[in-house]
């Protein structure tokens, strides 16, 4: 147990991480996801109109769904730190409007990466805010709680909520590299510039960060 936070770390492929292994807790409850290969993880209602299936089946990359919202994330091992930040509706973190619910996290992750020596880093505190391919692609687009940069996002949260509680679904990105995703999802070649411009790499503003010291910052950032 970390600060009133139990922490359990799974490895596994990405649809056993984003199936039933994690229900919303009755506790507060981090888990430290370690997938096993790549995978394009969709948002739970995600419509996708041209996914190239022949592709991620050359590369090996998995395609699963998840059970909270949000545009495409491609899990890639060593690209992201992911993160399932679990909270009983009985916390006093709890919060029922939707669009601030997951300031107390954006707040946290922003003080980890700050700690890690990541300058001008902040939690996004406004109204989601849309760009005409965040329905596909998470990080083309930003909500609240979401860690920017000089307007770039690196690090990403959708959730799922219950009457039980929330799971938040974290990503860190340790790499922006979106050409392969834009490509598994068969968006127009237009959509790589301004996508690609919509998110940065930590390692990119702090190099040789490793995924054990973003893990441990954020650990160390969340409120007692």
């Amino acid at each position: 147990m970390t600060g009133g936070w139990d922490v359990a770390e799974e490895r596994g492929t990405a649809a056993e991480l984003h199936g039933d292994r994690l229900p919303v807790p009755d506790r507060r409850l981090v888990r430290v996801a370690s997938a096993a290969g790549p995978a394009l993880v969709l948002g739970s209602a995600q419509v996708v109109a041209g996914l190239d299936h022949d592709l991620a089946e050359s590369l090996g990359v998995e395609v699963v769904r998840r059970r909270s919202g949000g545009g495409a994330v491609l899990v890639w091992p060593g690209h992201q730190v992911w993160l399932d930040v679990g909270l009983p509706r009985s916390d006093p973190l709890w919060n029922d409007d939707v669009g601030r619910s997951a300031g107390w996290l954006g707040e946290a992750m922003a003080g980890a990466l700050t700690g890690l020596g990541a300058a001008g880093v902040a939690a996004h505190t406004g109204p989601m805010e849309h760009t005409p391919w965040s329905h596909q692609v998470c990080f083309a687009g930003r909500a609240p709680g979401e860690v920017m940069t000089e307007g770039r996002k690196v690090v990403g949260t959708s959730q799922r909520r219950t009457r039980e509680g929330a799971v938040f679904q974290v990503a860190v990105a340790l790499v922006w590299a979106p050409a392969l995703l834009l490509d598994l999802l068969r968006l127009p070649e237009e959509v790589g510039p301004p996508v690609l411009a919509a998110g940065v790499g930590l390692g990119e503003l702090v190099p040789g960060v490793r995924a054990a010291a973003v893990v441990a910052a954020v650990l160390a950032a969340l409120p007692d």
